[in-house]
């Protein structure tokens, strides 16, 4: 249940329906205790506020239509602005980026705010009445005229008017401003350095994670095998009720997919040890605690995200569009989440319940999987770019700082090299020995991460100035 409500809020929260419908149903609300309040304070009350315009039934009428036609004109507007925008998006960086721009929520209260405003408007609109109009359920033949002005409700309406004003103010600013390139990598590469936040825990944590262990999980009896039933990628992962469930159990569950797989009808979804503790209950509290859909989401994948800034600059590299410094930019904040993930500790694969006992083991990303992602995916388009080339091995090189285990180091070393053999092949002599001098000091500087006595041609280096 639990993993059924993320993927439901998660749906929610990248659809343009949601918000645009509850403030459309509170504008409803609103009216209906707005009109109602009206005629508990009769309206007496308006001569007392000179400033307030005490309008006939005819004069208001004409004003809550003037708004609703202007409320309902500006939202059409606003709904093609934003679509000829979230067009321009995908095609600029990739179609994977509509998500980012479908959970925009300043997008989603632009939307809604004018259409909130057309509804209360056409709401209060119903109970405008002249005074020769009958009102009220009297007795055959018997007809009470009365007219009514709901003076209360109009204020609001115009303060509604002066909103949509502001809101609509900030839409034009805000739809340049979203898809600007920069602001596109920089919204992603935040996301990325949060969810690794969120999945790695620090290193002066010690109680956070489990202790590693390389040792392969082995037993002597045959694990029963659960199939999966259906096609789609892994979106949300119970691993608690996984622990719960192999706990009444006394069991083992080993997961054969995370988040972010893609998973075939047929192919084994976990494992079991015993191979009898595998009943249909087990069986229907397993699958609970599995979410698939049709489409990858950030929700669990913080490798989704590295995807996304990977897709970007492969796209900025591409003969096309030709924009090596969206691909620079992108790379920065690739560098930026690895050097937070450098400084985390790695997780372990397996998860104990409360007593101690292995109950889930559950692969995560490491450090050189990120790496694989982020450098080894983009060097065959980098290494044909002088500029981003240079770029790559600085941050390759700048990473050092950053990166206390001799380890994740060498990993780096070994993107480094592969980098400077794809340049040799791809650039001009010149060029590519611009990259094989930067690949030395990167070198140097990955073994000796002090290897730089001046900080100041250090800090030039590392920017590309030196």
């Amino acid at each position: 249940m639990k993993t059924r409500l993320l993927a439901w809020w998660d749906d929610l929260r990248s659809s343009y329906w949601f918000i645009p419908a509850v403030m459309t149903v509170s504008a409803i609300i609103l009216s209906f205790a707005s009109t109602a309040f009206d005629q508990m304070i009769g309206q007496d009350w308006v001569e007392g506020f000179g400033w307030v315009y005490a309008n006939k039934p005819e004069g208001a009428r004409a004003f809550l239509s003037t708004i609703a036609g202007s409320m309902i004109g500006v939202a059409g507007v606003t709904f093609s602005i934003t679509i000829a925008a979230v067009v321009y998006a995908t095609s600029q960086f990739g179609p994977r980026l509509l998500t980012n721009f479908m959970r925009d929520t300043g997008n989603q209260v632009t939307l809604g705010a004018f259409i909130a405003t057309f509804i209360y408007c056409l709401m209060v609109l119903r109970t405008v009445r002249s005074a020769d109009e009958p009102v009220g359920d009297l007795p055959e033949g018997a007809e009470l005229f009365t007219g009514f002005v709901p003076h209360f409700s109009i204020l609001l309406a115009i303060g509604f008017v002066l909103l949509s004003v502001a809101v609509l103010i900030y839409f034009i600013h805000h739809i340049p401003d979203s898809v600007h390139a920069s602001n596109v990598t920089a919204g992603v590469g935040r996301e990325l350095k949060n969810k690794i936040a969120d999945f790695y825990p620090a290193r002066e944590e010690k109680d956070a994670i489990l202790p590693m262990d390389d040792a392969p999980f082995e037993r002597p009896d045959a694990p029963a095998r659960l199939a999966a039933k259906s096609a789609g990628y892994l979106q949300f992962l119970s691993v608690s009720s996984l622990i719960e469930t192999a706990r009444a159990r006394d069991a083992v569950i080993e997961l054969r997919f995370r988040p972010g797989d893609f998973v075939t009808p047929g192919h084994a979804l976990v494992r079991v040890w015993p191979a009898e503790a595998l009943d249909e209950d087990m069986e229907s509290s397993i699958r609970s605690a599995f979410s698939f859909g049709r489409k990858r989401t950030q929700g669990q994948d913080p490798i989704f995200l590295a995807n996304e800034l990977v897709e970007i600059a492969g796209r900025a590299l591409s003969p096309g569009i030709n924009d090596p410094f969206t691909a620079i930019s992108c790379m920065d904040w690739l560098a930026n989440a690895l050097g937070e993930l450098a400084q985390r500790r790695a997780v372990s694969e397996r998860r104990l319940d409360d007593d101690g006992d292995l109950r889930v083991i559950l692969s995560t990303p490491d450090f050189e999987e990120f790496c694989e992602v982020a450098w080894g995916q983009l060097r065959p388009y980098v290494q044909s770019d002088r500029n981003a080339a240079l770029h790559m091995m600085a941050l390759l090189a700048a990473a050092s700082e950053v990166t206390p285990a001799r380890a994740d180091r060498e990993i780096l070393a070994r993107h480094a090299g592969a980098l400077n053999d794809g340049a040799t092949e791809s650039l001009d002599a010149r060029s590519a020995a611009a990259v094989a001098e930067r690949y030395g000091v990167a070198v140097s500087l990955l073994e000796t991460p002090s290897g730089f006595d001046d900080a100041v041609a250090k800090h030039r280096w590392l920017s590309g100035r030196g």
